[in-house]
């Protein structure tokens, strides 16, 4: 029997479908030499060759158009595209001068206002409501005369590590279809990947545009709230004040995503949207001035540690900046634990009911999203149950007293339980701040997740999903045992797994400093291969249960070649020196024979 769902994900499925059968046939035609030279400009050439008439805002369309339509059927990861739209507007500004953006090819996430067109979120509900006004970051990206002709997929609500829904079904990472592309900006890290478009302008509440980065080999920064236009970008959690989704662009090469960045800063975005702090653009440039840098090293939070390849992402990038005459130190950070109790009970407050109730009687959820209903819903008594036997029975003594503390706080909050957590958030973005001014840090270093890559597998991704965002906003996993021994509860494959998008070891959402993700290799089966008996390894034996649960996930084998990256934290408003810093690692890394060479699909 068709449900109301559906019948609205059958109706935006076959909507697309319509949209791209329609497409003109020079999308569809083969690449031309004209094509291949728009493709290998920066973004920087791309506009100055459009300003001189050297190449037109419609060829530019033309060559990345046809990239776009191959990656949508390599990866699907369009939600909607209007190329005939983005015609009109490359003839309307094809003479026109003085725009910093002219000719440039951009997308944007679902998530974001577009007039005239659905602003799903990944909900079957919001299917045929189509926006009345664009966002302002759509008006300031076309009166800069940036060309946009697609919007890219999500995950239902957002919260998520894969990209999938009933709306818009499952997209893929190029580098391997067995992966994620990284969620919930999941369809444009796969579009840029495969040159689909030049700048993907998506949304971070806790990693969800450097997640997609990470996996698909590419660069973002997410600034600090106001920095960046964000008012228009639907957010799956409305009114959440004190972890704000934000704005944030991806790109292919890290001087496109500076010169995007200034751009937009320059087109002076707090006159479109009030929400905008009027700061204009500061360059910072550490290769002029030799300056040498400080940076405090995260290599394991505490909670679940880096898989090797991660790992080793981050040495090899510690070893680079030391040969360059950096400082690369130990960072220790206040309590990460205190981050996540604090973090993930401000996101569901409310019960987690701003995700959950736009969702439809049998419509997808994610094991993320479904788990996190559960458990808010299963009585406070029951929970601290679930925490002592946690306590009582793990081994090691202490293993996983943390999962226990979490278990113990996870329910629905009362407006004055809410204020009292706002106030420990302040403390501890306090506590953040003098433990970064002690030691005389100009940025830290960290990775952005545990794992390189989470599988597609449901299954598997359950677990990842649920356990290891740690090191960008937290997505933890508590495992907790209704039997009364845990032994028996694995023996019965009785899990619970209660997912949380919390703050991730940087704080970053919640301490709202500056953040950038850069690639800096790839996974190495002859490296970053476990041994075959780890698992019977001190190490692993030491693990709490979600660590365990990540890294039984980690197969060098399965990810030979997928990339690497490491995530840069800034202070707030520093997204220049973020920037700058991601920049000279970039350069210690090639010039230690180490460089990040992207695949070409």
């Amino acid at each position: 029997m068709l449900t109301s769902f559906s019948i609205r994900s059958s109706a935006k499925q076959r909507e697309l479908r319509d949209k791209l059968s329609a497409t003109a046939d020079v999308y569809r035609s083969p690449q031309t030499d004209t094509d291949a030279k728009i493709l290998s400009h920066s973004l920087s050439q791309l506009v100055s060759s459009c300003e001189k008439n050297a190449v037109t805002p419609q060829e530019v369309l033309g060559a990345y158009g046809k990239r776009c339509l191959l990656a949508h059927e390599a990866t699907n990861c369009l939600a909607d595209i209007f190329l005939d739209e983005a015609e009109l507007s490359a003839s309307s500004i094809a003479s026109s001068a003085d725009r910093p953006l002219l000719g440039v090819p951009i997308t944007l996430k679902d998530c974001i206002d577009i007039a005239g067109h659905d602003t799903t979120v990944g909900y079957s509900a919001n299917v045929g409501h189509p926006a009345h006004a664009s966002a302002p970051i759509v008006r300031l990206l076309r009166d800069a005369g940036g060309l946009i002709y697609a919007k890219t997929t999500l995950p239902t609500g957002c919260l998520s590590f894969e990209t999938s829904s009933d709306l818009f079904g499952s997209t893929a990472n190029p580098y391997n279809p067995a992966f994620s592309p990284g969620a919930s900006t999941g369809g444009g890290g796969a579009l840029l990947a495969c040159q689909g478009s030049m700048v993907e302008v998506g949304s971070d509440l806790g990693g969800s545009t450097r997640y997609p980065a990470a996996y698909c080999g590419l660069y973002t920064v997410k600034g600090s709230r106001g920095r960046f236009p964000s008012h228009g970008s639907v957010s799956c959690m409305p009114g959440l004040e004190a972890v704000p989704t934000i704005t944030a662009p991806i790109a292919r090469t890290l001087d496109d995503l500076e010169e995007f960045w200034k751009r937009v800063v320059g087109m002076r975005p707090w006159e479109y949207d009030h929400t905008c702090a009027p700061v204009p653009w500061r360059a910072v440039d550490y290769a002029a001035t030799g300056e040498r840098l400080k940076f405090g090293l995260i290599m394991d939070d505490g909670v679940v540690a880096p898989a090797p390849a991660t790992a080793r992402a981050l040495l090899d990038v510690a070893s680079a900046l030391s040969k360059q005459g950096h400082e690369v130190v130990p960072f220790y950070p206040p309590s990460p634990l205190e981050g996540l109790k604090i973090g993930y009970q401000l996101m569901f407050s409310e019960g987690a009911r701003s995700v959950t109730d736009p969702l439809r009687s049998g419509e997808y959820i994610s094991p993320a999203l479904r788990t996190v209903r559960l458990i808010l819903r299963l009585p406070l008594w029951l929970k601290k149950l679930q925490a002592t036997l946690l306590r009582w029975f793990s081994r090691p003594w202490g293993r996983n007293d943390a999962w226990a503390s979490l278990i113990e706080v996870f329910h629905p909050k009362t407006a004055l339980e809410e204020r009292r957590l706002v106030v420990a958030l302040e403390a501890y973005k306090a506590a953040w701040h003098e433990a970064w001014k002690r030691e005389r840090l100009d940025f830290v270093l960290t990775a952005p997740h545990a794992l390189p890559a989470v599988p597609r597998d449901p299954k598997a991704s359950d677990k990842a999903t649920l356990v290891s965002a740690n090191y960008a906003f937290l997505y933890n996993v508590v495992r907790a045992c209704l039997l009364s021994s845990p032994s028996r509860a694995r023996s019965r494959d009785v899990r619970i797994w209660t997912s949380v998008l919390l703050m991730g070891i940087a704080r970053l959402t919640q301490l709202d400093y500056a953040a950038g993700v850069l690639p800096v290799g790839y996974v190495d089966r002859a490296r970053d291969s476990y041994s075959p008996e780890y698992r019977s390894e001190a190490k692993y034996q030491g693990m709490n249960d979600v660590a365990r649960a990540v890294h039984d996930l980690y197969d060098a084998e399965a990810m030979h070649g997928m990339p690497l990256a490491v995530q840069v934290v800034g202070g707030r408003f520093e997204e220049e020196k973020v920037i700058a810093g991601m920049k000279v690692i970039e350069r210690a890394l090639w010039d230690s024979g180490k460089g990040f060479v992207p695949r070409r699909f």
